[in-house]
């Protein structure tokens, strides 16, 4: 969502968060009193200001965005008996302000218990980042600052002020842990102040009243996502996610170990992305090996569990378990495996593939794909044919989300040197074919990136080829070179499988989906299409409904 605002420009912001207006020093404070959390965009009354919220209480019994306290031990009171908490991402957005250099005062108070506790990771630990990354907080304790409970402890920040707009991200990366003395972990403020720096700290200015509000400047909204599901918190066994899958598991190593009969190789069902086949409890599954137990590894296991808890949809792969000891994820046996198993594996399997089964397949993956960047702003960053699942019914289910990436609606790094969770650096998938031309360069992604590797996807299909033969280092080789040879003949249907021209098949039909594939894989990122007019185009009964087409314009 992006909204637009228009107001007079102030020098002065002032609110109580998580708290009721009041008056401090002079300086008239906001309410900040929404009980919205989750995954959340509140926009002030005046347009001036504005929070996002993400994530939900892993152990409380009711979601609660706000903590309160009937005593503190301050002369302001009214400004740090109340904070605003979030259990991994919380932002402030101030807006309308004049382009100046600030002040920005940030208050906080742990309010959320009563007494001191010695331990090390029984703490409320998180990050800082003011005016996107002039200054840093890392680990910040704010008990550890203040030096006891319900104590106070200001920060202090010169920010500057360039296009009227101020953002203050609080989020938690892992440190500390779900085991505080409060089930409500996670980022905590008390109160923000903005006055401007030549200022003193006597001369405080009544807050202005902003007398109208109208569209203009950009004020973007969306929650900056963070992939930051707590390393503490995933290591902690039998704990399940909630809201997720109720029967999501955290299995012991021995258990997955003896599933798999010890990991045999006879039992793998895919090499390249180290995938076995095992039976627990009566039910097969198969237990994906992400990278040994390294910086890399953390990374992928985080990333993984933590978008996977977040997706809900019939053509995404949902996890049975995983075991935080050795980096495994336990997803649902498929019957099928996946669409490099059914292209290019067993004969049997690929006789199957008619016509109908195999748009089934390209309508599944663009819907699956169409979902992660509309409902969820997720890139997938890792499309291919073994990453599309497929159940006895060829039902898609994309999988392997260790390498995706939360999106402004703008763009992502494609190759970020650290990403957010304090684990180092973001491992980066391995360079295949599939991959975007500017994903293989590391310039900047945004979901064009996957539809590119949709495109490939969708050749492959079609065609019945992969995107390079093995070995092969002949350009003229590269699938989407010999697509577009046949495309500039008048001739694209040539590139059309064998097996299915023996067959019953839609001539029309796979010209036109071999059209799209083409759009798609355009080197130019801005003239590709979204997954959502692909999905469009591909449920549109004119073209997949045996009438003629005469076109490839989408």
């Amino acid at each position: 969502m992006i909204l637009t605002v228009m107001c007079i420009t102030d020098d002065h912001l002032y609110i109580n968060c998580g708290g009721k207006a009041t008056s401090v020093d002079g300086r008239d404070y906001e309410a900040d009193t929404q009980s919205y959390g989750g995954s959340t965009f509140f926009l002030s009354a005046n347009k001036t200001w504005a929070y996002s919220s993400m994530g939900t209480f892993l152990e409380a019994s009711e979601d609660k965005y706000i903590l309160d306290k009937t005593y503190i031990s301050n002369s302001d009171a009214s400004l740090y008996s109340n904070a605003r908490i979030a259990p991994i991402s919380l932002k402030y957005y101030g807006f309308c302000l004049k382009n100046d250099n600030y002040t920005v005062k940030l208050d906080f108070a742990e309010i959320g218990w009563d007494t001191d506790t010695s331990s090390t990771i029984r703490k409320r630990v998180f990050d800082v980042e003011v005016q996107g990354g002039q200054h840093y907080l890392r680990d910040f304790d704010i008990q550890k600052e203040a030096g006891y409970v319900n104590r106070v402890f200001t920060k202090k920040f010169n920010v500057s002020v360039n296009d009227s707009r101020l953002e203050i991200h609080l989020y938690w990366t892992g440190k500390g842990s779900t085991y505080t003395p409060t089930k409500y972990y996670g980022p905590s403020i008390s109160a923000i102040t903005v006055k401007p720096a030549w200022e003193l700290e006597s001369e405080p200015v009544p807050r202005k009243k902003i007398s109208s509000s109208v569209i203009a400047g950009i004020v973007g909204s969306a929650v900056v996502l963070i992939l930051v599901l707590s390393w503490a918190l995933v290591r902690i066994r039998h704990r399940k996610l909630k809201d997720g899958d109720p029967g999501f598991k955290n299995f012991d190593f021995s258990k997955l170990n003896a599933a798999t009969n010890g990991f045999d190789r006879r039992n793998m069902i895919d090499v390249a992305g180290n995938v076995y086949r095992g039976e627990l409890d009566g039910i097969q599954v198969a237990v994906k090996q992400l990278s040994a137990k390294s910086e890399e590894g953390a990374h992928e296991f985080i990333t993984a569990i933590g978008t996977i808890s977040a997706l809900k949809h019939p053509n995404l792969a949902t996890l049975v378990g995983s075991c935080a000891e050795q980096n495994l994820l336990v997803y649902k046996y498929m019957e099928n495996v996946s669409l490099q198993h059914a292209l290019f594996g067993p004969a049997e399997v690929k006789s199957e593939l008619n016509w109908e089964t195999r748009y089934k397949i390209c309508l599944g993956v663009a819907e699956g794909l169409a979902c992660l960047h509309e409902s969820k702003q997720v890139i997938h960053c890792n499309i291919k044919p073994t990453n599309i699942l497929l159940d006895k019914d060829f039902t898609v289910k994309i999988s392997d989300f260790e390498y995706s990436q939360f999106h402004d609606s703008k763009h992502v790094d494609a190759r970020p040197n650290k990403d957010e969770t304090g684990l180092g650096s973001m491992p980066k998938p391995k360079m295949t074919g599939h991959m975007a031309p500017e994903q293989e360069k590391g310039n900047r992604l945004t979901p064009k990136a996957d539809v590119f590797s949709f495109g490939i996807i969708t050749l492959e299909i079609v065609s019945g080829q992969e995107i390079c033969p093995l070995g092969s280092k002949d350009s003229n080789d590269y699938l989407p070179i010999k697509a577009y040879k046949h495309q500039v003949e008048g001739n694209l249907t040539a590139l059309v499988d064998p097996d299915l021209k023996s067959s019953n098949y839609e001539p029309d039909e796979a010209h036109t989906m071999l059209c799209l594939a083409m759009t798609c894989v355009n080197p130019t990122a801005d003239l590709r299409p979204t997954m959502s007019s692909v999905v469009k185009t591909l449920k549109d009964s004119e073209k997949f409904g045996g009438k003629k087409k005469t076109c490839c314009n989408f």
